[in-house]
């Protein structure tokens, strides 16, 4: 059975930022990822990861854009100068916090243009910090139109291309069932390069036991597989409560 984490930006979303982590260690967590965690204080964040014995998996990159600008562009033509400014930024939070992933939005584009520039700033970051491993995750283009990295075979070509060893997939069950029809093939054919699982079922994203998927199945296919890294339940619970949607964990 893989480790599971816990996405404390949508779990235990009922209570204030800082008490979620508490609830993810009473709830059997060992660790969590946070989307975006810029708002507070990495000194703050860090404190409560201590004090329940939390390891942070994955943040987000870049921050936020207040401003209303689109939520990443890292294979956006022309941007290279604020993906550069924004990444040393995630990186400067990063040295605080020392989450195990940063993933790596691709941002609203499309094209060889589109790519070439991806190729390149994933190659620029993973050799400005080559301690810190970084991933790509393709999501599904009716939760995110126009997104450019919205296919596995896409991400495998880019990290091909990219060809950094702390660079690498982040496979999410959710969109993989949404872009491809069967989250299960999906890691079967590109499983070897993931370096994050994320778990949510489909349609929906709620827990698993709900919708479609095997859960079991694919669980089992993670362990045959051999991977070792966490698996964070990044999903929306449908119960009021999140600890009444963890009915699925071992």
């Amino acid at each position: 059975m893989p480790r599971f984490a816990a996405n404390i930006s949508l779990l235990f979303a009922e209570l204030p930022y800082l008490d979620r982590f508490d609830a993810a260690a009473a709830a059997g967590f060992e660790a969590v990822e946070i989307l975006f965690p810029y708002d507070v204080a990495a000194k703050q964040t860090k404190r409560a990861l201590l004090r329940n014995g939390l390891d942070l998996v994955l943040i987000n990159a870049p921050p936020p854009n207040y401003t209303g600008g689109a939520p990443g562009y890292a294979a956006v033509p022309g941007a290279e100068g604020r993906f550069r400014h924004d990444i040393r930024r995630v990186l400067r939070y990063a040295s605080e916090l020392k989450p195990g992933l940063i993933h790596v939005m691709a941002g609203y584009e499309s094209g060889a243009a589109a790519q070439d520039s991806f190729v390149s700033n994933l190659q620029w970051a993973a050799d400005l910090a080559p301690g810190q491993r970084f991933t790509i995750e393709p999501l599904n283009g009716a939760d995110q139109p126009g997104y450019f990295l919205n296919d596995y075979a896409l991400a495998a070509e880019v990290l091909a291309q990219v060809e950094r060893p702390n660079v690498g997939l982040q496979y999410d069950s959710y969109h993989a069932q949404e872009i491809h029809g069967d989250a299960l093939k999906v890691w079967e054919a590109y499983g070897a390069l993931a370096m994050h699982v994320q778990i949510g079922a489909a349609p929906g994203r709620t827990e698993p036991g709900k919708g479609k998927m095997d859960f079991a199945t694919l669980f089992a296919a993670i362990d045959a597989s051999g991977y070792t890294g966490w698996a964070s339940a990044e999903y929306v619970p449908s119960t009021k409560r999140t600890e009444d949607s963890l009915g699925w964990l071992p």
